[in-house]
Formats: structure tokens, sequence, C-alpha cells
């Protein structure tokens, strides 16, 4: 095999790679955002389940962010609950540096 073969299927593996760790730190941003929301929202025990799951429904509406963004600030507007659109970003970007954080130490 010759150089360029080994550097192209190191890249190829690395994409690869990159690409299972984003899936699986969204997958836990979701949580991490619905158990915060859920918390706002009065949200118990199967309360709290049954929401997760409509968050982590909502990440397969469009590709990116914005629609569990817009999940979570709807459901936060219709209880009445004031919360800067910046606090949920920043709750959203806090959750997923934690999530890959987290999957890289348990990697090594």
């Amino acid at each position: 095999m010759t150089t360029f073969n080994e550097r192209e299927r190191g890249f190829e593996n690395k994409f690869a790679y990159d690409e299972e760790l984003r899936f699986k730190a969204e997958a836990r941003r979701n949580r991490a955002v619905a158990e915060w929301a859920g918390a706002k929202l009065g949200l118990v025990g199967d309360a709290l389940d049954a929401y997760v799951k409509d968050v982590r429904k909502a990440d397969l509406i469009e590709k990116g962010d914005d629609d569990v963004f817009r999940k979570v600030k709807a459901d936060l507007v219709a209880k009445g609950i004031a919360v800067e659109d910046t606090e949920i970003r920043a709750v959203m970007a806090e959750s997923f540096a934690k999530a890959v954080s987290d999957l890289e130490s348990a990697k090594g």
C-alpha cells in the first residue's frame, strides 16, 4: 500500500470517528438541554423522560441545532417562562462541549 493510500484511509477513519463522536455528543447534548428545560417546566419522572424523547425527536426535523432550539424555546414560552435566546444557546453549547469532553475521556 502506498503512503497516499495509507493517508487517505487515515483521513477516512478520522472522518468516520468525528462523525460518530458528533452524533453521540449531540444526543447527549439534547438530553442535557431537555433536562435543563424540563426542570424549568417543572417536569419530573415519566413526564421528564417523555420530554427528553420529544426533544430528541425534534432534532431529527432538520439538519443543525435550530430545531432543538425552537422546540425548547416554544415550550418555555408556552408555559410563560421567560428565558433569553442567548441562555438557551449557551446551555446547548456548554452541554455539547461537556458531552464531547466526556466521550473523549471515556475513549482514553
